[in-house]
């Protein structure tokens, strides 16, 4: 059957805020208001809102600890923000809470994690995970325990070419962002050679990749190199870029790793448009880089930044009540990736829904959140394309625009 739930999410925000409002500076990174959190990885659940009703879990895999833990948080507390305001409604036949599993960013620690929300009968869905090589790990697990993955985040191409069943993802993946970062340098920063460095990741490879693939069919010259994530010292490759003669460099891998190279780059001299993606789109790059290698730093990113236009400022006031902290990357991606989950357990309309019956909802959905209209392709990729370019400005990363409407894009 052909679920559809076209409701305007951001009314749904507008009545949460209300509701929120009592917990605004109150709560803690621990979670409030019928969810869960773990940042251990044991996943232990709260009491649900509602001792009345059965209680159903939404499972969160991610990053919630290790040095880019920072990006899974903001995905666990929109997907807070999502379960607290379905709860608060009313509405539902059943309490939700948030079951948390940490894989720490970690392709090792995937397997590990899954399994502990794959053994728990309550978790009807799950949102992420987050990156790219723990879904790698894990993609297999939750198909065959017919168990669905939505992710907010994890772009790498081939994921949704790997045979698995159940995995969902509502930003669009690195084959569209890797062009779109090429075009945007070669189109837009006009850079006839660039500099192209991976962290030999399963991320960073597969956006590295697409990117020199573009740059390539653009007709620019195209030097690269990997840098293994955890590099201790980046001297020597900011060194090699800097006397690359390269107009722009990307660096495709995480902000932790991002933020140092980027501090290598500032000490090496280098002077060319310093470039990354969204792995590496936080606050956290800054304070690792410190503000004046950072500023001036661009990224690119098929996330959307609520903080931009006023229309979503009940959701960053909702958010910021709940978490004490501004929406970041990827937090109203988690919020759509949930919501995406609870209209389907809304369509099914019973309290004891089968896993299966929840994956074959989401295969047909058509959600218009707070993000975009999701609905997926038959391999599970979302079928929006947006990528947004952004730019570190007296230390604030700041939104540029949509790449795709930029003069000399497309043409």
């Amino acid at each position: 059957m052909r679920t559809i739930n076209r409701m305007r999410a951001g009314a749904v925000v507008v009545a949460g805020v209300l509701a929120l409002s009592a917990c605004a500076g109150s709560s803690t990174k621990s979670g409030s208001g019928g969810s869960s959190s773990s940042s251990t990885g044991s996943g232990s659940s709260t009491s649900a809102a509602n001792s009345n009703k059965p209680t159903l879990e939404i499972g969160v895999q991610g990053p919630l600890s290790g040095q880019n833990q920072a990006l899974g948080l903001n995905i666990d507390w929109g997907v807070k923000l999502a379960v607290k305001q379905a709860n608060d409604k009313g509405d539902l036949p059943f309490n939700l809470v948030v079951k948390d599993s940490d894989d720490q960013g970690d392709q090792s620690k995937g397997a590990t994690a899954a399994q502990l929300l794959i053994q728990d009968p309550k978790v009807v869905g799950v949102v992420g995970p987050a990156f790219s090589g723990p879904t790698a790990a894990s993609g297999a697990l939750y198909s065959g325990a017919s168990l669905v993955a939505v992710s907010p985040s994890a772009t790498r191409p081939s994921l949704t070419s790997s045979g698995y069943k159940t995995f969902y993802r509502v930003v669009a993946n690195d084959s569209v962002q890797g062009p779109a970062a090429a075009d945007y340098m070669a189109k837009v920063l006009k850079a006839p050679n660039v500099y192209v460095v991976d962290d030999k990741t399963q991320y960073g490879q597969g956006l590295s990749t697409a990117i020199v693939g573009e740059l390539k069919k653009d007709g620019v010259t195209v030097e690269t190199e990997s840098a293994p994530q955890g590099t201790q010292d980046y001297s020597q490759l900011a060194s090699k870029v800097a006397s690359s003669g390269s107009k722009a460099m990307y660096y495709a891998g995480y902000y932790a790793d991002g933020g140092v190279f980027a501090k290598a780059l500032k000490a090496a001299g280098y002077t060319g448009t310093m470039v990354t993606g969204d792995g590496s789109k936080d606050p956290n790059f800054i304070t690792t880089a410190g503000q004046d290698a950072a500023e001036g730093w661009q990224f690119t990113c098929p996330c959307f930044d609520p903080a931009s236009d006023p229309k979503f400022s009940a959701f960053v006031t909702a958010y910021k009540a709940l978490s004490n902290a501004a929406p970041g990357t990827y937090s109203i991606e988690g919020y759509d990736a949930a919501n995406v989950i609870i209209s389907v357990l809304k369509g099914l309309n019973t309290t004891s829904p089968t896993r299966a019956a929840v994956a074959a909802g989401v295969a047909t959905v058509d959600y218009q959140g707070l993000s975009k209209e999701i609905k997926f392709t038959p391999t599970g990729d979302i079928s929006g394309t947006a990528i947004y370019a952004y730019k570190i400005v007296g230390g604030v990363i700041t939104l540029i625009g949509d790449i795709s409407k930029m003069p000399g894009i497309g043409s």
